[in-house]
C-alpha cells in the first residue's frame, strides 16, 4: 500500500463504497490480500483511490456478480477483465430479471450521453402510451436499466448521466402509475428498500406492476430501517411487504435484512423480494417469496387472492 501523502485527485473510501458497491471492509481486505487496490493517502492519512483504480473496482464487482471469485481476477489487467466481462454479458443466470436488451434500446442511451434529458423523457412517455404500462416496464425499462448499468460499469456513462436516466425514468413511471384509472384495494402492498439499498428504480417498476394488478400500493421510498418498515406495515394494515435488491447490496446484508424483517413482521404479513441480487435465487430465507422477474407479479398477486378468498 502506498502511504505517501498525495494531493492527486481521487475518491475517499466512503465514496468508493457508494460508487462500486464494494464495502469498506472488502476494499481493505483486498488491499492486504491481493495488493489491489493501492490507494494513496491524503494529508490526514485517509485512503484516496485514483480514478483508474475505481474503474477497475467497478469491473471487478461486475464480474463477481457474474460468479467470478475475486482471488482469481483481482490481479488481472483491466483489458483482460473487460474482455471477461463482455464474454459474460450473454449469460442469463438465475438472477437475471429480464432478457438482454437489444440494439433498439441503444438510442435511449445516446440521448443520455447527449444530455438530451427532455427528449429522453418525451420518448419514454410516448413509448409508455404506445406499449402499455406493463409491457413498457418489463420489455423496455427493465432491459434499458440493465443496458445503462453495463454502460456505466464500462465507464461509458458518468455517475451524473446514470442519475439523469434514473430521474427521467422515475418521473415517467410515477406519472403513468398516477394515471391508472381505478386503483384497487387489495392486497395492500408496502414497497421500499432496506438501508443498504440506495436504488429505487426496481421498487418503482414493481409498484407499477402491482398497481396494474389492482393492488393498493404504499411506497416508503428507499433506505427504510427494518423497524420502520415493520411500523409502516402495521399502521397501514399491509398484506404484503415487497422489497427490491440490486446487485450492489452485499449478499450477506440481503439475507440478514430479510431474516430480520421476516422475524419482526406479523405472521400474516407476507414478505416478497425481487431484483438482480443473485443471492435471492440461490438461498432465500424461509418465509420469503422471491419474484424472479417483473412479469411474476401478476401471477403472484392472483395466487395471493385465491389463497385469501373468503370462504
Amino acid at each position: 500500500m502506498t502511504s505517501t501523502p498525495s494531493s492527486a485527485p481521487g475518491l475517499p473510501i466512503a465514496a468508493v463504497e457508494r460508487d462500486t458497491g464494494l464495502s469498506k471492509d472488502t476494499l481493505r481486505v483486498w488491499e492486504r490480500r491481493y495488493g489491489f487496490p493501492q490507494p494513496t493517502r491524503d494529508a490526514n492519512g485517509e485512503r484516496v483511490y485514483p480514478s483508474e483504480q475505481v474503474d477497475k473496482l467497478r469491473l471487478l464487482k461486475r464480474l463477481m456478480d457474474q460468479g467470478h471469485r475475486p482471488g482469481k481476477i483481482a490481479e488481472r489487467p483491466v483489458e483482460q477483465l473487460q474482455a471477461l466481462a463482455e464474454a459474460g454479458n450473454g449469460r442469463s443466470g438465475p438472477a437475471s430479471m429480464e432478457s438482454p436488451p437489444d440494439g433498439a434500446l441503444r438510442p435511449f442511451v445516446q440521448l443520455i450521453t447527449d444530455h438530451r434529458v427532455d427528449d429522453l423523457r418525451r420518448e419514454l412517455a410516448l413509448l409508455a402510451v404506445k406499449a402499455g404500462l406493463a409491457r413498457f416496464v418489463s420489455d423496455v425499462i427493465a432491459p434499458l436499466t440493465t443496458l445503462v448499468g453495463e454502460a456505466w460499469a464500462r465507464g461509458e456513462l458518468a455517475i451524473f448521466e446514470e442519475h439523469l436516466f434514473t430521474e427521467s425514468v422515475q418521473g415517467v413511471l410515477r406519472n403513468a402509475i398516477t394515471s391508472i384509472p381505478h386503483p384497487g384495494n387489495s392486497p395492500r402492498v408496502l414497497l421500499t428498500t432496506v438501508p443498504q439499498e440506495p436504488h429505487g428504480l426496481g421498487v418503482l417498476m414493481a409498484e407499477a406492476m402491482f398497481a396494474l394488478e389492482g393492488a393498493r400500493c404504499v411506497s416508503l421510498g428507499v433506505r427504510t430501517p427494518v423497524m420502520e418498515i415493520v411500523r409502516g406495515a402495521e399502521s397501514q394494515q399491509i398484506d404484503i411487504v415487497a422489497l427490491s435488491f440490486s446487485a450492489v447490496v452485499n449478499p450477506y446484508q440481503v439475507i440478514e435484512s430479510l431474516k430480520e424483517l421476516r422475524a419482526q413482521l406479523p405472521a400474516a404479513t407476507e414478505l416478497w423480494a425481487g431484483g438482480s441480487s443473485p443471492v435471492l435465487q440461490r438461498r432465500p430465507p424461509a418465509g420469503v417469496h422471491v419474484l424472479g422477474k417483473l412479469d411474476d407479479v401478476g401471477p403472484a398477486v392472483a395466487g395471493w387472492r385465491a389463497e385469501h378468498r373468503p370462504a
